[in-house]
């Protein structure tokens, strides 16, 4: 038993993955590849091999179509916006923007069109790819089993290739807006001349080392951070799912509902810190009064 509950664990953690196999690679089925071949992982061990430029196939196309989903209502409710009695569309879609508006005007501290429509496409595309984990873990994975695809994974926020992606973007959003506000001479003065200062000329050099560790650390820490932490509560959260379905069918319900319930807010909330965060750090990369 608990050999196949292992290959189960590692069968729902497991991404369709699409790669780059080396010629004479012998595949599981016992094949040998000739030429080099871009083809999908027949196992685990397959996916690993592909190296670096691998491709999460099932991660990269629920985040694509979630996003999809998004821009559609989204859009489906600013052509039908009327101001007489609104539909439920509309009405859901105004306190999204409302909700966002003053978590923004409440954050940002600088002036920038991008950020209010950035933070509301953070927040509901992150809130949709986490909802994903809400369905049961069997249903998808064994659906697309009889379309011949062996694995499945539809909770894209359990990638930590789609976290980090995410964050990076959000980095460069950081660095690109500290340049152009502060210019580059005051964005690398930020990084080398705090936190600590002297009027001493040869001082303030010498401290130069100490503040680029030291701000550099915590520059590099921001995208690190919003990855890992969207990526970790999301994992462990589908972990238990995965662990819960295991039980015997009683049991399932029992913990299963209880479970699904609280993580509600858990997927909530994610996307709501994932949304904050970037707001603070952009509205820190606006702040020149250094």
């Amino acid at each position: 038993m608990a050999g196949s509950a292992s290959e189960y664990i590692q069968h729902h953690l497991q991404n369709l993955t699409y790669g780059k196999l080396p010629a004479g690679y012998e595949r599981a089925d016992g094949t040998v590849i000739e030429e080099s071949t871009w083809t999908m992982a027949h196992t685990a061990a397959e996916a690993s091999d592909m190296g670096f430029w691998a491709v999460h196939v099932d991660s990269l196309g629920w985040a694509v179509g979630l996003g999809l989903i998004f821009l559609i209502l989204f859009r489906m409710a600013a052509k039908r916006a009327t101001s007489g009695q609104p539909g439920g569309l509309q009405n859901f879609v105004e306190v999204m923007i409302e909700f966002v508006d003053t978590s923004v005007k409440e954050t940002f501290h600088g002036r920038n069109k991008v950020i209010a429509p950035l933070a509301l496409t953070i927040f509901c595309w992150v809130f949709l790819m986490n909802l994903m984990d809400l369905v049961p873990v069997d249903f998808l994975p064994q659906l697309f089993h009889l379309m011949g695809l062996e694995y499945m994974k539809v909770v894209p926020t359990t990638d930590v290739n789609v976290t980090l992606g995410m964050s990076l973007s959000v980095f460069a959003l950081i660095i690109y807006y500290s340049v152009k506000v502060k210019g580059v001479g005051g964005f690398l003065g930020e990084l080398t001349l705090h936190p600590f200062s002297s009027d001493n000329l040869f001082l303030k050099v010498l401290l130069i080392p100490v503040n680029l560790l030291l701000e550099g650390v915590s520059l590099l820490a921001k995208p690190i951070s919003l990855a890992l932490r969207l990526f970790g509560n999301l994992y462990a959260g589908e972990l238990i799912f995965i662990l819960i379905a295991l039980l015997p069918l009683w049991a399932q319900w029992t913990l299963s509902v209880p479970w699904a319930i609280f993580h509600i807010l858990i997927i909530t909330l994610q996307a709501f810190i994932f949304m904050m965060l970037t707001i603070v750090y952009l509205s820190m990369a606006h702040e020149d009064n250094h």
